[in-house]
């Protein structure tokens, strides 16, 4: 994907710069047992991921700075999320641990490999990737509105098989790339590099 100059003041910068801005007031929600305010912050959190990309795109501001601001804000609202989701529902997580065991670490592994190798946070803004943080979300408000709990299952096996192809991604690439999308595309940059 082509990159325009690197800004760092744009509005897709802000829009996910907000959503790292958002974690204090989940923490807010978590510890005060506002359910309902945490799930509502939550989505809008979740919509501003959404956001900002479209805006990135649509404004034609694609930069590697909003590529990692994003990754960034991702990993904060992640982490955020599972440990407030344990402040306000400790027995549904005990119940469920194996999965959000899983889940919390197909978030931190693939960073913590980025980090090892190219020294920052990772931002390939892989398909799985993106699959697994819908179908997460959705399994999330399932879960923890106590109406169906083997959506959430589901989703920690594909969050285990979109940390799977992030890590790969970081093994097989030389130099670190943005919005590498899938385990084909980093083959390429790999035989390219050789």
């Amino acid at each position: 994907m082509i990159h325009t100059k690197d800004q760092i003041v744009n509005l897709p910068n802000l829009v996910s710069f907000i959503r790292i801005l958002l974690a204090p007031g989940l923490f807010y929600f978590a510890f005060t047992q506002q359910p309902y305010w945490f799930i509502g912050l939550f989505l809008f959190a979740e919509f501003t991921d959404v956001l900002d990309g479209f805006l990135a795109r649509t404004l034609n501001q694609i930069t590697k700075m909003g590529s990692h601001l994003d990754s960034w804000g991702d990993f904060v609202i992640y982490t955020t999320i599972a440990i407030c989701a344990w402040i306000l529902w400790p027995d549904i997580l005990q119940r469920e641990i194996v999965y959000f065991t899983i889940i919390v670490m197909s978030f931190t592994l693939p960073a913590l490999v980025g980090v090892i190798k190219f020294h920052a946070f990772t931002s390939y803004h892989t398909w799985s990737v993106k699959v697994a943080v819908a179908v997460t979300v959705i399994s999330y408000i399932l879960l923890f509105s106590s109406l169906l709990d083997w959506p959430f299952r589901v989703a920690a096996f594909i969050c285990l098989y979109a940390a799977i192809e992030e890590i790969i991604i970081t093994l097989l690439i030389r130099n670190e790339h943005v919005d590498v999308r899938t385990v084909w595309q980093a083959l390429r940059y790999h035989r390219e590099n050789r």
